[in-house]
């Protein structure tokens, strides 16, 4: 089944879901309500429906609360941080506490600052370290590990795959997502002891990188590292391998959207590359393998990353309210902090001192097509493991 096909059905299922007579009865009064910040239009589209199959399952699934089973309401961010706030603001006005969603990391940071004026609670997998650094709050927390752990559970141990790799070379968009990844990797090559050979910028409109590729082999790199997102890591690598950069050197994307990008890009670009992944649908812990099972009896596919970002947020939020007894935002905050919980990574916490989820991070590498068993084999994890700021590195000071 290809992606076009994933969406139709996937949206398909989602519309039945919530549709009258499918859910349970008691829904239309529950006493507790979910709201999904999700793009449901705009560039980030695809990516926002795969969120809301995700939380809307969440809710479904989770059984009677508070004497109610929860409900769901959609809030399309229409991927404007602008729009978002205003229907944030809305929806706190009609008595709205809890949040969970956004895919872009600007209208996350907005949206925190609204949910926390209104005294609710927000979970979000945006990659913006802010949200757990210096503009963090007492209503937001945040599942996605931030680019310090990114970089250090995939150039780390790549390094130690590849004992004889001592140049590497980088590429980054130029602005606040890309200076992060690449002040991480900076300081991380140099407690490696290896050569940081160059780097090359580019815009956040950028398609083209023909230009960055021919300095990148200029520089005779042994290992080329991809500190971009999305389309433009996407561009970005398909373009290399028609350079055949990958016969002259090793390839690193430290960031990716996971399964979903990997089935655009195929496995003839991907095979041999390196892969940074917050999610892969094939790790076996169990309620990963739970997860799976049930997103293919109601969506016929495996889940991807915005899939199960989304539906892991709703569930802790769903969780805590059950934990506090209550839907006051302020007591239900207070639950989640030092949380432990069965995540789809594995064992899983929320910091309390900065509301960062604790959990693996995962380095795959793309596999040979004539080594794949399914459609969704596409890559196989080399390592996973959990790197995030400790002490003074951490930047949020909690009001």
């Amino acid at each position: 089944m290809n992606r076009r096909s994933f969406l139709k059905t996937g949206l398909a299922a989602t519309t039945m879901l919530a549709a009258p007579g499918v859910l349970k009865p008691a829904m239309a009064a529950a006493p507790v309500t979910i709201h999904g910040l999700k793009s449901m239009s705009g560039a980030f589209a695809s990516y926002g429906q795969f969120a809301e199959m995700g939380s809307k399952l969440a809710v479904q699934d989770f059984g009677p609360l508070l004497g109610g089973n929860p409900a769901y309401v959609t809030i399309d961010t229409e991927s404007n941080a602008g729009k978002a706030v205003r229907k944030v603001q809305e929806a706190i006005q009609q008595g709205a506490t809890f949040f969970d969603g956004c895919t872009l990391s600007s209208t996350a940071l907005a949206v925190g600052k609204e949910v926390a004026k209104g005294g609710g609670v927000f979970m979000t997998p945006a990659g913006a370290d802010e949200i757990t650094g210096t503009d963090c709050n007492a209503s937001t927390f945040r599942w996605t590990v931030p680019t310090y752990g990114a970089v250090h559970e995939t150039v780390r141990p790549l390094s130690k795959l590849l004992p004889k790799a001592r140049r590497w070379y980088t590429i980054t968009p130029q602005y606040v997502f890309g200076e992060a990844l690449l002040t991480a990797a900076k300081d991380l090559f140099k407690d490696l002891g290896v050569e940081h050979v160059g780097n090359s910028y580019h815009s956040m409109q950028e398609q083209e990188f023909s230009g960055y590729l021919t300095n990148a082999m200029a520089a005779q790199p042994d290992v080329l590292v991809l500190l971009n997102f999305g389309g433009q890591a996407s561009n970005c690598l398909r373009q290399a391998v028609n350079f055949g950069l990958k016969k002259q050197m090793t390839i690193l994307m430290v960031w990716t959207a996971g399964l979903d990008q990997f089935q655009s890009l195929g496995p003839d670009i991907l095979e041999g590359v390196y892969m940074g992944a917050q999610y892969w649908h094939q790790v076996q812990s169990p309620m990963n393998i739970a997860l799976v099972k049930r997103v293919k009896e109601v969506y016929g596919m495996s889940p991807n990353y915005p899939m199960a970002a989304d539906y892991i947020g709703t569930k802790v939020i769903l969780e805590a309210i059950k934990k506090a007894g209550s839907t006051n935002g302020k007591a239900v905050a207070k639950a989640m902090e030092g949380m432990a919980y069965e995540g789809p990574t594995g064992k899983e916490s929320i910091r309390a001192v900065d509301h960062q989820v604790i959990k693996d991070y995962y380095l795959l590498k793309g596999k040979a097509k004539s080594a794949m068993k399914d459609a969704d084999d596409l890559a196989t994890v080399v390592s996973a493991g959990q790197s995030f700021p400790q002490g003074d590195k951490i930047l949020c000071k909690m009001a």
